[in-house]
Parts: C-alpha cells; sequence; structure tokens
C-alpha cells in the first residue's frame, strides 16, 4: 500500500511541475448586485482598483497556464468595503473554482472570469 502512496505522490508531482504559469497584466472580474441583480464586468490592470457598488476592487496579480491565457487562471484580490470600512476578502479566486475561495458578502458577489493579457 505504502508503495502505491509513493507511486500516486510521484506521478502528481511530475504533473504539478510540468504545469508552467505565465503571469498577465490585467484580469477580468464579474461584481453581482444580490439586492438589483445587476451584473458588472470590468477589466483591471495589475495594482489597479474599481468599485463594485460599495466595494473597492483590488488586482494584485493574475496567472494562468501558460499558452493557454483562456484557462485556469486564479488571480490575487483585496475587496474593500467602503462603508464598513473594513477589508472583506485578501486572497487567490480561481476562474474555474470561484466557490473555493469566495467573497462572504451580504450584498455583493465578486469572482474572477479569466486573465488579460493585452
Amino acid at each position: 500500500m505504502k508503495a502505491l502512496w509513493a507511486a500516486l505522490f510521484v506521478a502528481c508531482a511530475g504533473v504539478a511541475s510540468a504545469q508552467q504559469v505565465s503571469t498577465a497584466p490585467g484580469a477580468t472580474i464579474r461584481g453581482l448586485d444580490k439586492v438589483s441583480g445587476a451584473l458588472v464586468d470590468m477589466t483591471l490592470a495589475t495594482g489597479e482598483a474599481k468599485m463594485v457598488g460599495r466595494l473597492q476592487v483590488s488586482l494584485g496579480q493574475c496567472r494562468y497556464p501558460t499558452g493557454n491565457p483562456a484557462g485556469n487562471a486564479y488571480a490575487w484580490l483585496e475587496i474593500y468595503d467602503a462603508v464598513e470600512r473594513q477589508m472583506v476578502f485578501s486572497g487567490w479566486m480561481v476562474a474555474s473554482a470561484p466557490a473555493l475561495n469566495p467573497l462572504d458578502h451580504p450584498r455583493y458577489d465578486v469572482w474572477v472570469l479569466r486573465c488579460s493579457t493585452e
């Protein structure tokens, strides 16, 4: 049984190390106001911040599989609630699995759609 786990670990490590990632100059983010139902898509450059309702969304980085910018993007976001005057999210969000590390806010949802390569 130990040999099986060791073989599985080596196989997974090989796959993980084979995946190369690139850093994009920006990302496309979607925001949802859960009360009004309004959706907004916005493109942010690295280091830029924009408002989604009362939330200020700042992009730290966006990364994607090299050679596949439409692939599984993940972005470092910091989201600040201007009314509550507090940080409500700081971390990585994954485009293909937004529920993995979601923003927990009573009124707004924010998630990553893709990296922007231009």
